[in-house]
């Protein structure tokens, strides 16, 4: 006779990303617990928590199912740990960036130090530069690493979307072209695009690259700007059209403008090393940034929950236009996202994408999915809440 599943109830699993979040959580088990028993830590995953300072805490504890990923601690506590039936998983040696991150990248994060240096210094460029040799190809820690690093950060955007800024809020993606230039009139429609949408209560996501990526982060992030300061912001810009050939001249005049107005509202970036040539862009508040495309494309349409709007792009847009016609191919009608393209010309006559996705969607849901308008503010009108 089976045993009751009641017997086998898996432990709950508890994320600690912080030292507060676990004094509080060992402050709240001790409440609960007789005299003598220590606190069972099975079902913990703790990931890159300094713990040094916590020593005689657990050794208090009963660590036997516990997990700590790249976590520190103090000398022989490792040895401790393991001896009691905790899992560890070290630090990689030779790896400039932390495998198992509790959190999405800021933009000061992967620009840090462009202020005194120049961009190759900075942790993005150095990540990319990593990630180009043939060792991160090859090597076992550092292949293991880039797929950890992408799990982590999926795993983040989880808490992400359910915290403060995006909870409730519709996700409309705005993809488009990198070689857009500031200053230009597609840069400019985009940047309007990104402004529109988040003051229609839409979240803003992008590919988080240059171009019109960074003309829509840039509009949602100043959303809440007055008119005169948004027109200055873009003004700002087109003194440095593009990120080539100089990056650090290109991120230092965004920085310049953030300086001007340093509390945006919350939007988000999710590019890739894949294109690390493509820098992200700093008005992106969040910035999930992948070593795998292929998983960043699919976490990007995944997350668009209110649709998709598609700007004239080359190579990249049109793989994304069609990744997410196929999602749409074969979508129930309850699952179906607005795709919107904007240019009839240009997705007509220049890219005829166009007339491919309508022999596509003819006779299916998909039909009613698809979109083809000539102005952003046509394409905030199918895609506000």
């Amino acid at each position: 006779m089976g045993a009751s599943p009641a017997l086998h109830k898996e432990p709950r699993v508890l994320e600690i990303e912080t030292l507060e979040q676990f004094d509080r959580l060992v402050a709240e088990g001790a409440k609960t617990l007789r005299a003598g028993a220590g606190q069972s830590l099975s079902g913990w995953h703790f990931q890159s928590v300094d713990l040094r300072e916590r020593t005689g805490v657990l050794r208090d504890l009963d660590p036997s199912g516990a997990i700590f990923l790249g976590c520190d601690f103090e000398p022989g506590m490792e040895e401790w740990l393991r001896s009691r039936g905790a899992l560890l998983f070290p630090v990689l040696p030779g790896i400039p960036f932390d495998a198992y991150r509790a959190a999405v990248y800021t933009p000061a994060e992967l620009f840090d130090g462009l202020s005194e240096a120049e961009y190759e210094a900075t942790p993005d460029a150095l990540i990319y530069a990593w990630s180009t040799q043939p060792a991160a190809r090859v090597n076992l820690d550092a292949t293991l690493a880039a797929s950890l690093h992408d799990h982590a950060v999926g795993d983040a955007m989880d808490a992400l979307f359910d915290g403060p800024g995006f909870n409730g809020r519709k996700v409309v993606g705005v993809m488009g072209g990198h070689a857009a230039e500031r200053g230009s009139a597609t840069y400019d429609d985009a940047a309007r695009l990104g402004r529109q949408l988040a003051n229609a209560g839409c979240a803003v996501a992008t590919g988080g690259g240059p171009g019109a990526m960074e003309a829509a982060n840039l509009g949602a992030y100043l959303s809440s700007a007055e008119d005169s300061a948004f027109a200055q912001a873009l003004a700002s810009l087109a003194e440095v059209p593009s990120f080539r050939p100089s990056v650090t001249a290109w991120a230092r005049a965004a920085a310049r403008v953030l300086e001007q107005h340093p509390a945006g509202v919350v939007n988000l970036g999710i590019p890739t090393w894949h294109y690390g040539h493509e820098p992200p862009n700093l008005f992106a508040t969040h910035i999930a940034k992948y070593f795998a495309n292929a998983i960043r494309e699919a976490v990007l349409l995944e997350r668009c929950d209110g649709g998709i709007v598609f700007l004239p792009g080359a190579g990249g847009t049109v793989q994304e236009i069609f990744q997410d016609a196929c999602e749409n191919y074969y979508a129930t009608p309850e699952k179906l996202s607005p795709m919107i393209l904007v240019g009839a010309s240009y997705w007509t006559e220049e890219l005829p994408v166009w007339p491919l996705l309508q022999s596509l969607a003819r006779g299916r849901a998909m039909e009613e999915a698809i979109h083809l308008v000539d102005s952003v503010e046509a394409a905030v009108e199918l895609t506000a809440p």
